[in-house]
């Protein structure tokens, strides 16, 4: 089988063709643009995004099967009739609601955990969602003519390219609307954020088909970190790993029944066909390739081989402290008005330092992750990890100094399109069986961690 796996992420489309061999080759990747028209605000144009799918689908030349991975909580409203987009894509980043969901009450918090899993948050999809039907017009019209539809990329991608109005139950746990017990959309999170359940896409199996694009069958959507994650090989209770993008997320695998979770989340990993749902345990850092992308701007560094050959103590060891908090705190604080920090600067510190700490500062709110995954769950012994910040082999060496665990790189880190074309039944064993492997060496001290700790708490109370 050869299968074309479309990784639609946050700055990118992607697609790369899985040979019936298990190796893999990258045939196109298109950047697309990020709007920010207010503060807070992250915008893209959906119809932007899916020129990009069809335009990398048609790089990838004659494939027995397709499979798409979406951005988790991005998501828009678009016309059932026309197909038309009435509104942007507002993407996971976006902060717009946070005021909103603030005034909610304590009791709405408590429904939200018991029913969804997810606490109230901007990041999610409900909050924005409801922002669409309250301040658009023209989805309102859409709502009251019955000719609305609502949902996350996903849903809109597969409906304009197949006519198939859905999602999976993987995507649909990251939006604050299902009922984890059930399945379903829940009735009452609906009416909690103002969503009408009517304008929703049904909800299906990741591997259950999604209809054809020119006679090929869509065989996988699910969300890419859950694709990462099956990508990854990881299948047992405990097994996890942690992809490096525009943010930083971990996933371990927690097994069939709903996990206790730490302060981090409960979510789908994947529904097959004829199974039952495997849960995970889901934490994420906001800014990682986000917040470096932001000292590219800044002039603090150029070029991606300027993330490696740090030479002699941490920049941590030296006092030297970051928290990527430019999109604020996710788990387990979910404080969106913590604010990024450096301390510790002197007249010497000078931009391989302040790179440097950045790098660290990514790591260590990773290991506060690992290390509430961990609890309830058996030991973590070792984590496997993707993505940009991943090809820096200082950033592993620390990860893994940090973290206490050892950390494995795979040689390929397209592990999205791995996950997806493992989804669809191709064999990709060879194309993740080699990889780098850094063990933990004592290097990062219970007093680094702690002054880590104290400067998080810093960029909490920055406006008390």
């Amino acid at each position: 089988m050869r299968v074309a796996a479309i990784d639609q992420g946050t700055t990118s489309t992607r697609c790369l063709v899985v040979e019936a061999d298990g190796t893999a080759w990258l045939a196109a990747s298109l950047a697309h643009g990020q709007r920010h028209p207010a503060p807070g605000w992250v915008e893209h144009d959906p119809r932007e995004l899916l020129r990009n799918i069809r335009a990398v689908l048609a790089a990838a030349g004659p494939v027995d099967a397709i499979a798409l991975a979406n951005q988790g909580e991005s998501c828009l409203a678009w016309d059932a009739v026309s197909g038309e987009a009435l509104s942007p894509v507002i993407v996971w980043q976006d902060s717009r609601t946070t005021d909103a969901l603030a005034a909610r009450s304590e009791d709405d918090v408590i429904r939200s955990r018991a029913i969804c899993g997810l606490p109230l948050d901007p990041y999610f999809s409900a909050s924005k969602l409801a922002w669409l039907v309250e301040n658009i017009p023209a989805v309102a019209t859409a709502r009251a003519n019955g000719r609305l539809r609502l949902g996350t990329t996903d849903a809109y991608f597969l409906d304009q390219l197949t006519g198939t109005f859905a999602t999976d139950l993987a995507t649909a746990s990251r939006t604050g609307l299902l009922d984890l017990s059930t399945g379903l959309w829940s009735d009452e999170l609906c009416a909690l954020h103002g969503v009408p359940r009517t304008f929703l896409p049904c909800i299906r199996p990741s591997d259950s088909g999604f209809g054809q694009i020119d006679g090929v069958p869509v065989k996988v959507s699910i969300v890419d970190q859950q694709a990462a994650l099956y990508g990854h090989g990881c299948r047992a209770p405990g097994e996890a790993k942690i992809t490096f993008g525009t943010g930083a997320f971990l996933l371990a695998v927690a097994g069939p029944a709903r996990p206790d979770t730490a302060g981090l989340l409960p979510t789908i990993a994947w529904h097959r066909k004829g199974e039952a749902p495997v849960f995970a345990v889901e934490g994420g850092v906001y800014d990682a390739g986000a917040a470096l992308e932001w000292l590219r701007r800044l002039g603090l560094f150029s070029q991606t081989h300027e993330l490696d050959g740090f030479k002699g103590p941490s920049a941590l060891s030296r006092g030297l402290v970051f928290v990527p908090a430019l999109s604020g705190l996710a788990a387990p604080y979910w404080d969106r008005k913590a604010a990024p920090l450096f301390i510790g600067m002197e007249a010497s510190t000078d931009r391989r330092d302040m790179v440097r700490a950045a790098l660290e500062g990514i790591a260590l709110l990773t290991v506060g992750l690992i290390d509430a995954a961990e609890l309830g769950r058996g030991s973590i012994t070792d984590i496997s990890i993707d993505g940009g910040l991943s090809r820096s082999r200082c950033f592993a060496a620390f990860l893994a100094a940090a973290s206490g665990r050892a950390i494995k790189v795979p040689d390929l880190h397209e592990m999205t399109a791995l996950g997806l074309a493992a989804l669809c039944g191709a064999e990709t064993g060879a194309a993740r069986a080699a990889f780098r492997r850094f063990e933990p060496d004592g290097s990062v001290s219970a007093q680094d961690h702690a002054r880590f700790r104290e400067a998080v708490k810093k960029c909490r109370n920055w406006r008390a």
